[in-house]
């Protein structure tokens, strides 16, 4: 049983046997990728709050053992795995790392990301290839090897970050938009094959949030603008952990299939 203080100082006790406490939260068992900043360690340090396990999966495992240590100061029950989601072999060791931790696993948060944004006459086909690599293989992989542990333990719940660029299409960002679309795609053909209640899908697409996603991006005068729109619309990366909360918390037989979060002065 564990029990941690959370952001209002209120103190929420999980169930521990996977049942996901009275809040729906408490007890389950949590992989987040993407884990060591922005959204993935906002996520993570929320569900730990409410009395989830986590395993926390992502390259820069310095960043991660920190954020490790910091949720274990904290009574909550952490797991590091290094985690490169484009590895298909890194998500399955990501969910057996769960279950043989933890016994089960219940949700997988598939967060890790890029974005590369230049014009298509910019011809960067290296760049192409890695928003297709990280955002669209990188979410297949967390699915194969999620899915078949969720089969055996008769549930789970595939939560996967996208983004408000794929709702409004604008210049530079066609191929990321193309990538994040291609995920929502999957994830509801997905859900229609799974109606027989195991498994629970959720899409979150997030606008304009204060992560370090701006800073990958190439070309100086794109990378200026959008560093710039961000400082002035970005909401804090808990907004979004606040609603993959929202989406796992639900009662079994409830399914959030998609939620949008953005600053309400985005366009």
């Amino acid at each position: 049983m564990s029990a941690v203080s959370d952001i209002g100082g209120n103190d929420r006790t999980g169930a521990g046997d996977g049942s996901g406490g009275a809040d729906g939260i408490g007890g389950k068992v949590v992989a987040v990728t993407g884990a060591s900043s922005g959204i993935g360690e906002a996520t993570a340090l929320r569900m730990a709050e409410r009395g989830a396990a986590v395993v926390l999966g992502a390259r820069r495992t310095d960043r991660l053992e920190a954020l490790v240590d910091r949720i274990r100061a904290a009574g909550g029950r952490a797991e590091a795995v290094p985690t490169d989601v484009t590895r298909r072999e890194d998500l399955d060791r990501l969910v057996a790392a769960a279950v043989e931790r933890f016994g089960r696993l219940d949700v997988l948060v598939s967060n890790a990301g890029i974005a590369r944004n230049a014009l298509f006459t910019d011809l960067d086909v290296a760049a192409w290839d890695a928003m297709i690599d990280v955002n669209v293989r990188g979410v297949l992989h967390g699915i194969a090897a999620a899915l078949p542990q969720f089969r055996r333990q008769g549930r789970g719940h595939l939560v996967t970050i996208v983004s408000t660029s794929g709702l409004k299409i604008v210049p530079t960002q066609g191929v990321y938009a193309g990538t994040k679309n291609a995920v929502r795609t999957l994830l509801e053909a997905l859900r229609q094959e799974s109606t027989d209640g195991v498994l629970r899908t959720t899409s979150i697409s997030p606008g304009y949030v204060r992560t370090e996603l701006v800073d990958y991006i190439d070309d100086p005068e794109i990378r200026a603008e959008v560093r710039e729109r961000m400082a002035t619309l970005g909401i804090d990366p808990d907004a979004v952990a606040r609603a993959v909360a929202f989406a796992v918390e639900q009662p079994d037989d409830v399914e959030i299939g998609d939620i949008t979060v953005r600053p309400t002065r985005q366009n």
